[in-house]
C-alpha cells in the first residue's frame, strides 16, 4: 500500500482506509506492506501489517511524490530479489507518473484516484494542470482504477471512457458520546454544533462560520481542524469568526476518543466538503448518529440519500438549518439515527476489505489489466 502517510492512521481518509483494510487483509492471512512517512511507529509491525518508513521532501508540491518515488523504488527492488509484492495499491492519482516503475517490474497495480483534486483552490496554474494530466496517466498505466464514489466512477467513465472498481470507505458505528470526555472539554451532549475539516476553501469552513454567525443559534459552534500550507485561508476563517464568543477553534484533535465523542455529542455536524468522493469525516459523523447539514453537491447526496441529512448551498440556508435544529432537537436526533442506520447498512469495513481482497486477487492473477480499465473501442 503506497502513497499515503501510512499507519497508525492519524491524518486523513486514505490513512484510515489503509489501516482498516490492511489489518483485515493481514487477519485473513495476506502479507501486507504499508509505506509510511512522518511520525515513526516504534515497531516494524502494526496490526499485522509490515511498515516501511521512508523520508519525504517537506514541501507542498513535492511531499507526496518524493515519498512515493522512494516507495515504488523500494518495492521494485524487493521484486528483483523475488520478495516483492503480488500486487500494489497506489493511493492518489498524483502518484501516477511513478506507475511505470512498478509496471517495469511486472507488479500489477490499482490506483485509488481519490476526488477531483484539480478543483481544489490550493492548486492553481501549473498545479491544476498537473492534476488534470495525472488523471490521464492513471488511466493509461493502471491495471485497475478504484473509485470511492459513484460520482467519481462516472467522471472517469465520461471523461476517459475508463472503467473503475467502485469501493467506498467504511464508517465506524458509535452508540453514543462519552459524556465524561465531553465534560473534560467543556461540552455537553446535544449542546453544540460541530465542524471537522482541513482548512481549505473547497471544504467551506468559511461558509460554515459565516452561516453560523448569521444565525440566531444559541449553542456554540466548535470548529476542529487546521491545514499545513494554508495560513492565508486560516486567517480568512478566523476573521469571519471575529470576536463572536459562540465560536471556538480547537485546532487539530488527535485524541480519537474525544473526536468521536464530539461527533456523537453534537446537535448538528456541518459538512462543507465539495470535491472529494465518499468523505471519511462524513461517514464518521453518520456512524456516530450526528444530524448532518451537508454542502449540496452530488457526492454528499450520494452518501446521505434523501432522508439522512439536510443540505445547504449558502450561508443563509445554513443559518436556517442551524436555527431549525435548535428549535426541534428531537427531529434533528431522529435524522441522526437515520444516518447511523444508513452507515451501518452501506459502509461496512469488513465488506470493503473483502472487496479489496478480491481486487488484489484479480490483479495477482492478471484478470485485471490496462485493457479492462480502458477497453478498445
Amino acid at each position: 500500500m503506497i502513497g499515503t502517510r501510512g499507519v497508525p492512521a492519524r491524518y486523513g481518509g486514505f490513512e484510515t482506509a489503509v489501516e482498516e483494510i490492511g489489518r483485515r487483509l493481514a487477519d485473513a492471512g495476506h502479507e501486507v506492506t504499508v509505506y509510511c512517512r512522518g511520525e515513526r511507529h516504534p515497531d516494524r509491525m502494526y496490526l499485522g501489517m509490515r511498515l516501511v518508513h521512508l523520508p519525504a521532501v517537506k514541501k507542498k508540491v513535492a511531499e507526496t511524490l518524493s515519498h512515493t518515488a522512494l516507495s515504488v523504488t523500494h518495492s521494485a527492488a524487493r521484486r528483483i530479489t523475488r520478495r516483492g509484492p503480488d500486487a500494489a495499491l497506489v493511493f492518489n492519482a498524483a502518484n501516477a507518473p511513478l506507475l511505470p516503475v512498478l509496471r517495469a517490474m511486472r507488479i500489477p497495480v490499482a490506483t485509488h484516484v481519490d476526488g477531483l483534486e484539480w478543483k481544489r483552490t490550493k492548486w492553481s496554474g501549473s498545479g491544476r494542470r498537473y492534476y488534470l494530466a495525472v488523471e490521464r496517466l492513471a488511466v493509461r498505466w493502471s491495471d485497475a482504477l478504484i473509485a470511492d464514489a459513484v460520482g467519481i466512477r462516472d467522471y472517469y467513465q465520461e471523461k476517459f471512457g475508463a472503467e473503475s472498481v467502485f469501493i467506498p470507505y467504511g464508517a465506524p458505528i458509535l452508540e453514543g458520546a462519552d459524556a465524561g470526555k465531553l465534560a473534560e472539554a467543556g461540552y455537553a451532549p446535544g449542546g453544540f454544533h460541530l465542524v471537522v475539516a482541513r482548512f481549505e476553501p473547497e471544504n467551506h469552513v468559511h461558509l460554515a462560520v459565516e452561516g453560523y454567525r448569521r444565525s440566531a443559534a444559541r449553542k456554540p459552534l466548535v470548529v476542529v481542524g487546521s491545514a499545513p500550507y494554508a495560513d492565508e485561508y486560516t486567517t480568512r476563517v478566523r476573521e469571519l469568526a471575529g470576536d463572536d464568543p459562540r465560536i471556538t477553534f480547537l485546532g487539530g484533535v488527535w485524541d480519537q476518543d474525544l473526536l468521536d465523542s464530539l461527533y456523537a455529542g453534537a446537535l448538528t455536524y456541518v459538512h462543507g466538503h465539495s470535491v472529494g468522493g465518499t468523505n471519511p469525516s462524513l461517514l464518521r459523523a453518520m456512524g456516530a448518529g450526528a444530524s448532518v447539514l451537508a454542502y449540496d453537491v452530488n457526492f454528499n447526496r450520494e452518501v446521505l440519500g434523501e432522508d439522512a441529512g439536510r443540505f445547504f448551498g449558502d450561508p443563509a440556508a445554513l443559518a436556517q438549518e442551524l436555527e431549525a435544529a435548535e428549535a426541534d432537537p428531537g427531529h434533528a436526533a431522529d435524522r441522526g439515527e437515520e444516518a447511523r442506520k444508513r452507515a451501518a447498512e452501506r459502509y461496512v469495513w469488513d465488506d470493503i476489505a473483502r472487496d479489496y481482497e478480491r481486487l488484489c486477487e484479480d490483479l495477482a492473477e492478471r484478470r485485471l489489466t490496462r485493457r479492462t480499465v480502458r477497453p478498445k473501442r
